[in-house]
């Protein structure tokens, strides 16, 4: 029926023409009631059913495999459909006898439309409750739901079993993690189509993703989940991730259980579980092309639409496709001019997002189900913080100018051909045109010259090595000039710095796994590709040459810096590092400076010192900046505390972690926090600006209490961060004297003392003095006494050292002191025989190890104990192993030396069933 045919049609006429259109595009068999052949089609729908009296007539009976199956009620465009569901649910009971049903005195299925607008029940449901869909769902869909029953007695639909799924298995997942997949599985078993998860750049979105992806195929029974990423490397980056997954309940990979597809070409596999893709891929698959370009499918979805795009039915991929759509990052545009594709499906919409804006929130209905933002990710040690370099230049700052006259090169955007002219006028530009209408090499040249020579002495002090860094250009043409000039400026080659843009050379994806995974390239040049999503754990510096007007497209760009990586796999792509404690944004073009900045840095004092800020704590100084960076200081010192000082804080702190004070900050500054917390004391009334004050204030005295209220609290936290430092003057020095000085053997004399001082103070305190004082038995001292020994003197205000400890005794009398010269740990034990008086020698305890070994040894031959040489090279590996550790065991033969020569099993050989008893013969006689 043409459109001027439908104009002479009433409304309600109308609507009937265009729910016939869907119905057949469904793959529904329209039929009149008088002219019916339930064998026409799988599923058929037969208008204007009579039904018993007084019950009157159903709009449309759907029959599926022969048997009813559920209703459609008309009615005109443009009236509500929320009104009539009851309308619907009385035709169950007017079917005649003779009529099967597809369940037992039952239509579970019915629909209310306007043929703009339809709408669907599931009586099925725990809850029955209509929900708008795009299209009616085929024959074969509610055919399977059907069988669902049988298959699924007690939780016949999906709605029933993901009020049922099993409590989450917490191994292996950060707590940020639990908390959003329980959040989660919470909002949908409530019944919620649409939930929000906002975590933090780095802090797993993707993994967590991939537990609700398993969790709801194998205990839901999801039929299909599709995960739509922002562009296709983020596509085979996804890929990766749930090939590696392995699922909690029995350690086999996801890929194994499920086929998982990433969309790589037009077609859905019809047995995958889960399908990855653009959603540019899936628009196009929705408007029945064939292919769609590779380039658009590598491009963000947000550069391919400026408008709405418009979507229509399609019988090859229908709206009950997917059962759960998981968003991924395409937070920029995809509720805007993408939002009809989601639309689209009869699904669950989970979004996942690290910067949620107003459309995201207003997409999701404000179900929000998760909040995890950066502060709490850098406190849990889940992100690292950053700071922000600034670079100005005057080109920068103000734009610039060719005089007339100069003979200037043009060069064409396209093809890159170039001429030359001599200028009749002065070309003026400003800074907004820079490198889009002209290209000041000098200002590109200038900006990465004061980044290489402010490198190592202000931005990244003490290293040698350029860190691994992002430098987003403004477009392919900005990208090709960095990349050549910053080859000149640090003087490499082709390795160095690599461009990673759609139209780099080589494959980017290649290119991306090299940034990520090998020292070369150490710099990489981008404009888009890296700036959302894209994993490089190793990167240290994101530097910006370009601005950015969209206030979340910054921060998913800043956040590139953000993850943790483990220090030996930092230090393997990255010469020089040592760990990765926070990350540098470089900005060259004042974009931080910009209102689209979101987020801040953690620590927002990084000048003030750490003494200073837990000073002003505990006179009750409770500014959030400073505490915020006390927060940010905590965090990171957290990560590099050893055993004993973690013991020890927490000693000092009631029990508290660093890590726990810290995210207890953290939370206290979260605004909303300290508004529920003013609500509370309102008792229920809303807050007023004093209440909100004396809640933010109150938060933050608790959060802080255990500093405040600890003054050896706040000093154990000061020493052992200096502990860990060293501060390097790099000025040259001049001569002025050489020659032993008096004021040398008084400072020895006094180190000497103050040790001796220190062992008797302590000899109650400290395990390995307590043996060595014969307060404890056995009196045999470990390797762990000495190391916790050797721990407690080398902190500051003493920071004593068994080499300078030696060097002091070596000073006051050398007569007194003999051994080699090069100290061991264990030499820490000689050093307390002397310090006790119980020698008046100080040997170095490898020399009295092997003392006391030649004249075991001597004692085992005038016995008639005969070794083997063998057995002796053995012995000598042993005597060797207990001077520097105090005692062997069996355990020790798996390492160097042992293991070189065979280990334990090569040991046992040599020695026989003689080996146990000798070692213990061995600890005996050498560990004293």
């Amino acid at each position: 029926m043409t459109d001027s045919e439908l104009a002479y049609l009433g409304p309600e006429a109308r609507a009937r023409v265009e729910i016939d259109r869907m119905l057949a595009a469904a793959g529904w068999a329209v039929q009149d009631a008088a002219r019916a052949n339930l064998s026409a089609a799988r599923g058929v729908a037969v208008r204007e059913f009579v039904l018993k009296p007084p019950h009157g007539r159903v709009d449309y009976l759907l029959f599926v495999d022969g048997a009813a199956a559920g209703i459609v009620e008309a009615k005109k465009e443009g009236r509500t459909l929320t009104g009539v569901e009851w309308q619907s649910a009385r035709y169950v009971d007017g079917l005649p006898d003779e009529v099967p049903t597809a369940l037992e005195g039952a239509l579970p299925f019915a629909y209310e439309s306007t043929g703009a607008e339809t709408r669907f029940t599931n009586t099925l449901d725990p809850d029955p409750a209509s929900r708008p869909v795009f299209s009616f769902h085929r024959a074969e869909t509610l055919a399977g739901w059907i069988t669902d029953v049988s298959r699924h007695p007690s939780a016949p639909t999906l709605r029933h079993r993901l009020r049922t799924l099993p409590p989450l298995t917490e191994a292996g997942l950060w707590p940020a993690q639990v908390t959003a997949i329980q959040n989660l599985e919470q909002s949908l078993a409530a019944g919620h189509p649409r939930a929000l998860i906002q975590m933090a750049t780095g802090s797993g979105k993707t993994f967590t993703a991939a537990n609700v992806a398993y969790r709801l195929l194998k205990f839901a029974d999801a039929r299909r989940v599709l995960f739509l990423v922002d562009r296709a490397n983020l596509g085979r980056q996804t890929l990766k991730e749930l090939q590696g997954f392995s699922t909690p309940d029995d350690g086999r990979k996801l890929t194994e259980l499920y086929n998982v597809q990433h969309l790589s070409s037009n077609r859905i596999d019809p047995v995958a579980r889960v399908t990855i893709s653009t959603i540019q891929r899936v628009y196009s698959i929705l408007r029945g092309e064939p292919e769609l370009p590779e380039e658009l499918d590598e491009h963000s979805a947000y550069e391919l639409a400026s408008e709405p795009v418009p979507v229509e039915y399609n019988p090859t991929c229908p709206p009950e496709t997917f059962d759960v759509v998981i968003v991924d990052e395409c937070h920029r545009s995809i509720y805007g001019t993408w939002r009809q594709v989601l639309d689209y499906f009869d699904a669950f919409v989970i979004g996942l997002t690290a910067t949620p804006n107003k459309q995201a929130f207003g997409f999701f209905n404000q179900n929000l189900v998760m909040e995890y933002g950066h502060e709490q990710a850098v406190a849990d040690g889940v992100n690292v913080d950053f700071d922000v370099y600034r670079i100005r230049t005057e080109i920068t700052e103000r734009g610039g100018k060719i005089d007339a006259g100069i003979v200037t090169q043009f060069r064409d955007r396209q093809t890159r051909r170039t001429r030359w002219e001599r200028l009749d006028e002065d070309l003026a530009y400003t800074e907004r045109e820079l490198d889009r209408a002209v290209v000041a090499r000098d200002q590109i040249r200038t900006v990465l010259e004061t980044f290489r020579d402010r490198l190592f002495s202000e931005i990244f002090p003490g290293r040698t090595e350029v860190p691994k860094t992002l430098i987003f250009a403004k477009d392919d043409a900005h990208a090709d000039e960095i990349v050549q000039i910053a080859r000149d400026v640090f003087a490499k080659g082709n390795d160095f710095v690599a461009k990673i843009t759609y139209r780099s050379s080589g494959k980017a994806d290649d290119l991306i796994a090299a940034f990520r995974n090998s020292p070369n390239p150490r710099i990489a040049v981008t404009v888009d590709m890296i700036a959302t999503g894209t994993d490089v754990k190793p990167l240290e510096c994101v530097f910006f040459l370009r601005s950015v007007r969209s206030r979340t497209y910054f921060e998913q760009m800043k956040g590139r810096g953000v993850r943790v990586i483990a220090d030996t796999d930092l230090q393997a792509v990255v010469p020089g590092a040592t760990t990765k404690e926070r990350y540098v944004i470089v900005d060259a073009v004042g974009v931080t400076e910009s209102d689209l900045v979101d987020t801040v840095p953690l620590d927002r004092k990084p000048t003030e010192p750490l003494e200073r800020l837990l000073r002003r704590v505990s006179f009750g100084i409770r500014d959030s900046d400073e505490v915020s960076a006390i927060a940010a200081r905590l965090a990171r010192l957290d990560r590099r505390l050893t055993k004993e000082d973690r013991e020890g804080i927490e000693e000092l702190s009631g029990g508290v972690s660093l890590h726990e004070i810290a995210s207890g900050i953290v939370d206290a500054l979260d605004p909303d926090t300290q508004l529920e917390a003013a609500r509370e004391t309102a008792a229920g009334a809303e807050p007023t600006v004093d209440g909100i004050e004396a809640a933010r204030a109150a938060l933050l005295s608790d959060a802080v209490a255990p500093l405040a209220e600890s003054p050896e609290l706040r000093e154990r936290i000061v020493s052992v961060r200096r502990s860990y430092e060293q501060a390097i003057d790099e000025g040259a020095d001049t001569l002025l004297e050489a020659g032993f000085s008096q004021d040398g053997s008084d400072r020895a004399r006094s180190t000497v003392e103050s040790w001796e001082r220190f062992c008797e103070e302590n000899r109650d305190e400290i395990t390995a003095l307590q043996v060595l004082y014969g307060r404890r038995q056995p009196q045999r001292v470990t390797f762990a006494e000495v190391r916790e020994l050797a721990s407690a003197i080398a902190k500051p205000p003493r920071s004593w050292t068994p080499e300078g400890l030696w060097e002091a005794y070596e000073r006051l009398d050398a007569s007194r002191v003999r051994g080699s010269g090069q100290r061991v740990l264990t030499d820490l034990v000689s050093l307390v025989r002397v310090a006790l008086h119980q020698s008046d020698e100080l040997v170095g305890y490898p020399e009295l190890v092997r003392e006391r070994y030649s004249a075991w040894l001597l004692a085992q031959e005038n016995a008639g104990r005969v070794f083997t040489q063998e057995q002796l090279v053995w012995l000598e590996r042993i005597r060797d192993h207990v001077a520097a550790s105090l005692g062997i065991t069996v355990d020790d033969f798996s390492y160097v030396p042992f293991v070189e020569h065979g280990g334990l099993a090569r040991a046992a050989q040599v020695f026989g069933d003689g080996l146990g008893p000798l070692l213990d013969e061995l600890n005996e006689v050498l560990v004293r």
